[in-house]
């Protein structure tokens, strides 16, 4: 009798771990919908991430995908130039997107990689991001690092799939691509049917 008793309470134990575990991620897959329902926050008050008094080209051409940003500087040297955080935020990415390929200040010329190449993505609260490709070398921050406005977080490259050194940037709102806004203004940027530049003065002056 004791062995039967024993052997009737050994399988209703599993049975109430089932259960339990199963009511676990039912509460974790309704708090992960929350959080993808939930309306982002008010935008960032992003600036340029670029030096303070800069000017650079903010640009776009046919294919280049809705949003997306490319900065050259209007003067001096692309190549190395700081890149800086345009506003607070947490490090998500700091890596390698894609590939490399084989473009350096040495030899502007070589073999394109694929993707972004070095890169870095910043999660600024409020469901909005940043993203910073093509970066020279490896960046200068590390996933989960918190960092300021102005902090420089690379350098400017070609690495990935990129034609020459600049730095591809985008902002996103709910994960979703947005039109970018550097000092409260609007860029202008807002799809690839055709080709549209302008230039603007980095106002990201003081990091903090």
């Amino acid at each position: 009798m004791t062995t039967g008793r024993s052997t009737r309470r050994r399988t209703r134990r599993p049975a109430r771990t089932v259960l339990v575990l199963v009511a676990v991620v039912a509460l974790l897959a309704v708090a992960a919908l929350v959080v993808l329902l939930r309306s982002p926050g008010p935008r960032p008050l992003f600036q340029l991430p670029v030096a303070c008094g800069e000017s650079w080209q903010l640009g776009t051409y046919p294919g280049h995908d809705d949003y997306d940003v490319d900065l050259f500087p209007t003067e001096g040297e692309a190549w190395g130039r700081p890149v800086l955080a345009s506003y607070a935020g947490t490090v998500t990415e700091a890596g390698i997107n894609g590939s490399l390929g084989g473009r350096t200040p040495d030899n502007p010329d070589g073999p394109r990689g694929r993707g972004g190449g070095y890169w870095v993505k910043i999660d600024h609260g409020g469901r909005w991001e940043t993203q910073y490709l093509h970066l020279l070398e490896p960046p200068l921050v590390r996933t989960g690092q918190r960092v300021a406005r102005g902090e420089q977080i690379g350098r400017l490259g070609s690495t990935g799939n990129s034609g020459a050194p600049h730095l591809h940037y985008e902002q996103r709102r709910g994960w979703q691509k947005v039109e970018t806004h550097f000092d409260g203004a609007p860029s202008g940027i807002t799809h690839d049917r055709t080709e549209y530049t302008v230039t603007r003065t980095s106002n990201n002056c003081d990091a903090g």
